[in-house]
C-alpha cells in the first residue's frame, strides 16, 4: 500500500511559496502532528522562524481538554513559543477582528470525523467568513476522512435547524475530507474567501482510518479511537436523549444504555444481535460523568465487523425506534440548552429535521424515512462530487 501523506506532511516537503515574509496563524488542536507526533505549532514554527504570530482552538479546547458541548475554553498565551492562543469556542465562534489583526494567512490543520454535527467544519466556515471580510487567506492541511469517503449516509439538514451542531444542508455522514468540504462551503454556498488545500498524498475515498496506518489522536475528549469515530455519525443521536452514549466510560459511543432498558427485549424485537456489518454485545457500564453518573446502565456494545456495510446512521436510528417503542414510560428527549440554542429540542438539531423525530415517533418504518431522504441525498452527492480531490 501507498504510504498515506497527511496534508501537513506534503506541506512540510513542500513548503508553498510566499509564507516567508506572512504573519501566519494556526487553527489546531492536539490531533495536529504528524506521524512521528510532532505537532503542527512547532513544525511550522521551526520552518519559518518568527513567522507564526497566533494560535486558535476549535471546541473541546486547545488541548481537546473540554467535555460535551457549551463547555467553553478561554484566551491564553502559548508558553513556548510566547503567542496568544484564541479560543473559537469561548465567548465568541466566530473570529473578531482583532482575533484576525496579527495575521496575513491562517492555517488550518485539524483533523475531522466527517458527521455534520462535529463542530469543526463549522468552526473553518467561519475563520472563511471572517477572512474574506478581512482580507485574509487560508490554507488548509487536508487529512483523511476517518469514515471513508465513499458511504454517504442520512439526510439533509433543512435550513429552519440551522445551528453550530448544522450550518448547512449536508447529510449526517457526508464522506468528504476537511478541505474538500470548505472547497464545497467556500464556492458553493458562496463565502468565497482566498482558499488553499494542501493535499493528502496516497488517501482513496473507500480507506477508513484504520486503512491509513497514520496515528490516532483523539481531537475530542469522546473519540478517543478511530472505532468511536466510525460509530459516531449514527450514535451522536443519543445525544438529544437520555440514553447514555457512553460519556463518562472508556468507550464512548461504541458503549450506550440507561439503567431502565431491557436488552433481552431489544434484541428479540431487533431479530438477534447481528446487524449489518456490526455485532451488539449487551454489557453493564456505570458513567464516572455525564448522564446516569454512578448509576449501573444496561446497555449494548456495538462491534464493527465490516465496516463497508456498516451503516452508522440508519442502524442507531432503528435502535431509537426500538428503545422509544419498548420504553415509552422512561425513556425521554433531551431538553435544551443545546449547543446555544435554548428553544429547539436538542434531537431535531442533531437530526435536521423535526420530522423525523416525529415519524420515529409514530412507528414508521426506518426505510420509509430513509427512502423519502434518498432524492436530497442524490442531489448533495452530485453537488460533492465537483469538490472531491481523491480517487476511489
Amino acid at each position: 500500500m501507498e504510504k498515506i501523506q497527511t496534508g501537513l506532511e506534503n506541506f512540510m516537503q513542500n513548503p508553498p511559496d510566499g509564507l516567508n515574509d506572512k504573519k501566519i496563524g494556526l487553527l489546531c488542536n492536539p490531533a495536529s502532528v504528524d506521524r512521528r507526533f510532532c505537532h503542527t505549532s512547532r513544525l511550522i514554527s521551526d520552518l519559518y522562524p518568527g513567522r507564526l504570530k497566533a494560535l486558535y482552538s476549535p471546541q473541546h479546547g486547545f488541548h481537546a481538554e473540554k467535555q460535551d458541548n457549551m463547555v467553553e475554553s478561554g484566551n491564553f498565551t502559548e508558553s513556548v513559543l510566547n503567542i496568544p492562543v484564541y479560543s473559537l469556542y469561548g465567548k465568541t465562534r466566530i473570529p473578531t477582528r482583532e482575533m484576525f489583526d496579527p495575521i496575513d494567512v491562517l492555517i488550518v490543520d485539524l483533523q475531522d470525523v466527517g458527521t455534520r454535527v462535529y463542530t469543526f467544519i463549522y468552526t473553518v466556515s467561519y475563520c472563511m467568513e471572517a477572512a474574506k471580510k478581512m482580507g485574509k487567506k487560508l490554507l488548509i492541511l487536508d487529512r483523511p476522512n476517518p469514515v471513508g469517503g465513499c458511504q454517504v449516509e442520512g439526510n439533509c439538514l433543512l435550513p429552519e435547524y440551522r445551528s453550530f451542531v448544522g450550518r448547512f444542508p449536508i447529510p449526517m455522514r457526508h464522506g468528504m475530507t476537511i478541505g474538500e468540504i470548505s472547497l464545497l462551503f467556500n464556492e458553493y454556498f458562496h463565502i468565497h474567501c482566498d482558499l488553499e488545500v494542501v493535499r493528502l498524498k496516497g488517501w482513496r475515498r473507500p480507506m477508513t482510518f484504520m486503512d491509513t496506518g497514520l496515528p490516532w489522536v483523539a481531537p475530542s475528549p469522546n473519540l478517543p479511537t478511530a472505532t468511536s469515530a466510525l460509530v459516531y455519525p449514527g450514535q451522536v443521536i443519543w445525544e438529544g436523549t437520555n440514553i447514555s452514549e457512553g460519556r463518562g466510560t472508556t468507550q464512548p459511543f461504541e458503549v450506550f444504555g440507561a439503567p431502565f432498558l431491557d436488552t433481552r427485549k431489544i434484541l428479540q424485537r431487533l431479530g438477534g444481535n447481528q446487524l449489518s456489518g456490526g455485532v451488539l454485545r449487551e454489557t453493564v457500564f456505570e458513567p464516572t460523568s455525564n448522564k446516569w453518573h454512578h448509576c449501573p446502565c444496561n446497555g449494548f456494545q456495538l462491534h464493527i465487523t465490516d465496516s463497508n456495510q456498516y451503516n452508522s446512521y440508519k442502524t442507531s436510528l432503528k435502535l431509537l425506534q426500538c428503545i422509544l417503542s419498548l420504553h415509552r414510560n422512561h425513556f425521554v428527549w433531551k431538553q435544551p440548552p443545546y449547543e446555544y440554542e435554548h428553544t429547539r429540542l436538542p434531537i431535531d438539531l442533531i437530526l435536521g429535521d423535526r420530522k423525523i423525530r416525529k415519524r420515529i415517533e409514530a412507528g414508521e418504518s426506518i426505510e420509509s424515512i430513509e427512502a423519502s431522504w434518498l432524492n436530497d441525498l442524490n442531489q448533495f452527492l452530485e453537488i460533492s462530487r465537483r469538490f472531491h480531490l481523491y480517487p476511489y
